[in-house]
């Protein structure tokens, strides 16, 4: 992996703008300094004179359909495009076709990301008026899930959850995020 450094950038972070460099390692920002010299390993050096350095975006709520409606956007083409836009993160929703309802069609989603996402991925767990038990199995992977989503309103297909009882089990036992289409 290629190594960078950016010299002499502004760089823009919670609310103000300072003047340094910004050495990258193996993906990563490693230093930033007003000035950082004497490198021991080999870097590409870019002049920033002039320019201006954001942080990534995060967009919390996309729908890149993949998989089933790969026609219209798949991981990879949706990742690329975010990430032309300053998005460095997603997290991506569940009403896919199949909806991600179980370990299993959650799993494929992360496979396919981990092959084709140029971005950071995480993906919310579906709810179903009958899937609490496989919802709650989320409570082990709370590493890598970003949330549970339950779409309390009927607009979106078969993802509408109206069982007091499912509800009630959700909420009382997800140890994660829970997000709400109401």
């Amino acid at each position: 992996m290629q190594n960078y450094l950016i010299k002499d950038i502004s760089i823009v972070n919670e609310g103000r703008i300072q003047h340094g460099d910004v050495l990258v390692k193996n993906g990563r920002i490693e230093k930033i300094l007003p000035q950082i010299t004497g490198i021991e390993f080999n870097v590409k050096e870019i002049n920033g004179e002039g320019k201006f350095l954001f942080p990534g975006a995060i967009d919390d709520q996309v729908h890149f359909r993949e998989p089933g409606l790969t026609h219209k956007a798949t991981i990879y083409t949706e990742s690329k495009a975010g990430v032309a836009g300053g998005v460095t993160s997603f997290m991506e929703m569940p009403n896919t076709v199949p909806p991600a309802f179980t370990q299993e069609l959650l799993e494929d989603k992360y496979n396919i990301a981990s092959q084709t996402s140029l971005a950071n991925y995480s993906f919310y767990m579906g709810t179903s008026n009958d899937n609490a038990e496989e919802v709650l199995k989320i409570n082990m992977r709370k590493t890598e899930v970003c949330g549970v989503k339950i779409f309390m309103g009927s607009s979106t297909g078969n993802l509408l959850v109206d069982n007091p009882s499912t509800l009630s089990k959700i909420f009382s036992e997800t140890e994660l995020l829970i997000a709400t289409h109401c």
